[in-house]
């Protein structure tokens, strides 16, 4: 028997499949009388609609059918719901339309849509669809969006403000900062993303026995179950059926209900046949679901001996043309980590979530987190060299202890466990931080500047949801395990099958992981916000454990012992001081076989149990060292080291690789990716992967990564997420690095991403 438990480096179940050839991505269906569906997007960023002629794409040969707004409104399908909806917050409703009605607010809008018998059948004729546009002013920039005169993108919002928020005592902060001997302050951009997952989005609907059926690449399958039912279609949920394949990367682009989620199951009830839509990567650089794009002005008030007293935080947060599915959480969730891990007495930030004609913003890896950790961590290496200590000193001083825990931070979370000045201690360690200035002196030398970057960061994950898990038995003891958290690459296969070899003593192969159909699970809250382990493992650890309650009776049996007698360890039933002992296996097996099954046994051991989680505080440091050829501004990573805490670790290799994902997403994001837009037209200027910079395998050092965490009061397997952490601290730790190798020159801003470019003219400007 192969028993692989929590804490193991157990190789991805799923691999071995996916290198062979044999996923099954929504690409990869092919339905009896398939059709074959495009899009046609709007090319203006503003403008009105003056008139739409079908007629032309309605004639071209093998067309099935071609739909504007009106075509949808007849059904009674207009718009996609905004679903978090705080009451808190003042919203100016902007739902999206899912064809265009009358105005297109960005480029890339769906305008109509063209089902054909074949897909260059439907792009010959999506080519023959006659718009008439009135190109209207638009803004892409949040300062331009609000400027006075600027035209209004929805009635709802004259000032293009969708609403404003407010966390933390401003009138403490105020006191703080009026009495504090030091105000330092920064003027930063968390640049726009493009997400970029590995596998385009691509949606396949279908219409059997009266029923709406879904294929999709999605985080959120039973979100799109509903969202469909009571939103869109308005039909009981048991109408509605969505299923996942394998999913090739979401990141938080994927847990979105889409027009063509709904345009492919709206074609293929009217059609009566299966209607696929694959999007490309040029497509998802326009009309995907992008990330970050804050403009935010803060400020860090110090007594003169560096300790902080308050954090103040304006930000201008860009929405889009439209309010997404979390739109009004993103911005505002950042207030968790306002302070960072640092003991601050009072902090104060406001929001201004903002139109602009751009592509909608939500949720990308981290989802506010890297947003409010890069401002903090870029105020306090300011702070730092304005004082002229050491930027780890400082951190030291300021960084919560153990002994201050559990602390409440202003804006109301309070941080349980951690050992933030050991994290610091473990990661400066790594990357050996001692020898740090005779490399510096190496390579001025040669004519380079080395600096080395800290960032130390914190967020809170998975607080206030509920998930439930259910575990089957077959007659042969066999698991299949039913959650609702929707893989999209991260290993659920493994790490939820180890859970359950763990508690129950069970072969790993024997267990199966089941998430990709509604009809099969019943409820699930899908992937995103570093929550699967915490919610759906602990939901399942719970399971496993009502299994072994009902086996208790039939371990009874078989051990000729009374049940109060009984112990459960090691995936064994045994009497308590003896060595009479039954495996769980046994029992189960017992249990699935009617001949074996005696009077008072259960007929099942399936069990299902909920969990309802309350917030967890991931960690880290992060120590990143580069080296800059001021001659041409290229910025060279060296090295990279991280101290992460996430609690308890139930597969060592798995995190490691979430770590080294989120790593290179963040230097991404530090380095060379940027969305841009021309300032005057808002036409996108990085429209594909030939004008959008990704980093590749040579762009990154090898990652030093330590796994040493305070394992979470707040669930039974005292995880922490980790799925973003990476993406968190990046950032800052890179661009610190490299604002630290340019000090002696006398550069002290720049803004994401450091491009040769950037580098280079802020190197000229300080030199004048």
């Amino acid at each position: 028997m192969t028993r692989f438990g929590i804490g193991q480096s157990v190789r991805r179940k799923e691999d071995q499949r996916l290198l062979l050839g044999r996923g099954r991505f929504v690409d990869d269906l092919v339905l009896a009388r398939m059709a074959h569906a495009v899009v046609v997007r709007s090319p203006h960023a503003h403008a009105d609609i003056l008139a739409i002629d079908l007629a032309p794409a309605r004639r071209a040969p093998g067309v099935l059918a071609v739909a504007s707004s009106a075509e949808l409104e007849k059904d009674g399908i207009h718009s996609i719901p905004a679903l978090y909806r705080p009451p808190e917050i003042a919203f100016s409703e902007a739902p999206m339309p899912i064809l265009a009605r009358g105005r297109v607010r960005h480029v890339g809008e769906p305008v109509v849509f063209v089902v054909a018998q074949t897909l260059a059948q439907a792009r010959d004729a999506a080519e023959r669809v006659e718009i008439s546009y009135r190109p209207l002013p638009a803004s892409a920039d949040v300062a331009r969006a609000m400027a006075a005169g600027t035209p209004r993108l929805h009635d709802s919002a004259p000032d293009n403000r969708c609403y404003r928020f407010e966390s933390g005592d401003e009138a403490a902060t105020e006191a703080a900062f009026r009495d504090a001997d030091l105000v330092v302050r920064a003027h930063l951009r968390n640049n726009r993303l493009v997400i970029n997952a590995i596998e385009p989005r691509a949606a396949i609907g279908d219409f059997v026995d009266g029923r709406l059926v879904l294929y999709a690449n999605s985080q959120v399958p039973h979100r799109l179950k509903s969202t469909l039912a009571e939103h869109i279609f308005r039909v009981p949920e048991d109408r509605v059926r969505v299923l996942i394949g394998d999913v090739g990367g979401g990141f938080g682009a994927k847990n979105q209900l889409y027009p063509e989620h709904i345009l492919v199951l709206w074609a293929a009830r009217a059609l009566g046949r299966p209607v696929k839509w694959l999007g490309t990567n040029t497509e998802g650089h326009v009309a995907d679901i992008q990330g970050r794009d804050h403009d935010s002005k803060a400020e860090l008030a110090l007594d003169k001996d560096g300790t902080f007293r308050a954090i103040r935080v304006r930000t201008s947060a860009a929405l889009g043309a439209y309010v997404a599915t979390n739109a009004a959480l993103i911005p505002t969730v950042g207030r968790a980590a306002m302070c960072g891990p640092y003991r601050i007495g009072a902090g104060h930030i406001r929001v201004d979530a903002v139109f602009a004609n751009t592509t909608r913003t939500d949720a990308y890896r981290g989802a506010g987190s890297p947003e409010a950790n890069y401002l903090v961590e870029r105020l306090v290496d300011r702070a730092a060299r304005t004082l002229g200590v050491p930027a780890e000193a400082l951190r030291r001083k300021n960084l919560l202890t153990p002994a201050d825990l559990p602390h409440t931070t202003p804006s109301g979370y309070t941080f349980d466990v951690g050992d933030f000045p050991r994290r610091l201690d473990q990661v400066l360690a790594a990357a050996d931080a001692t020898g740090f200035q005779a490399r510096r002196r190496n390579a001025e030398a040669r004519g380079r500047l080395r600096g080395l970057g800290i960032a130390s960061t914190i967020e809170a994950k998975a607080g206030g949801m509920t998930e439930t898990t259910a575990i089957r038995f077959d007659a042969q003891g066999r698991i299949r395990v039913l959650s609702g958290m929707m893989a999209n690459g991260q290993g659920h296969a493994t790490t939820f099958a180890q859970i359950v070899a763990d508690k129950l003593g069970l072969d790993w192969a024997d267990i199966e992981i089941v998430q990709s159909d509604t009809d099969a699970v019943a409820t699930g809250l899908g992937t995103a916000g570093s929550r699967s382990l915490v919610l759906g493992g602990s939901s399942l650890m719970r399971a496993a454990e009502a299994a072994i309650e009902k086996g208790l009776a039939v371990a009874g049996q078989l051990l000729e012992a009374a049940v109060a007698d009984l112990i459960f360890e090691n995936g064994a039933y045994a009497v308590a001081g003896t060595d009479r002992r039954v495996r769980f296996a046994e029992v189960a097996r017992v249990v699935g076989d009617p001949r074996r099954r005696a009077p008072g046994m259960p007929d099942s051991l399936d069990s299902e149990a909920s969990f309802d989680s309350r917030y967890s505080f991931p960690n880290a440091s992060h120590v990143a060292e580069v080296e800059i050829d001021p001659e041409t501004g290229h910025v060279a990573l060296l090295g990279y080291a991280v101290a992460q805490d996430s609690g308890t670790i139930v597969n060592p290799m798995i995190v490691e690789g979430q770590l080294h994902g989120g790593l290179v997403q963040g230097i991404g994001q530090a380095l060379m990716e940027h969305t841009v837009y021309d300032v005057d037209t808002a036409q996108p200027l990085s429209g594909s992967l030939l004008d959008y910079a990704l980093p590749r395998a040579d762009d990154v050092p090898m990652f030093a990564i330590g796994l040493d965490g305070v394992p979470a009061p707040t669930n039974p397997l005292g995880a922490k997420g980790v799925g973003e952490t990476g993406c968190t601290g990046a950032p800052p730790a890179v661009m610190n690095a490299i604002l630290d190798a340019l000090a002696p020159l006398g550069v002290e801003h720049i803004d994401m991403p450091a491009t040769p470019e950037s580098v280079w003219r802020a190197n000229a400007s300080a030199r004048g």
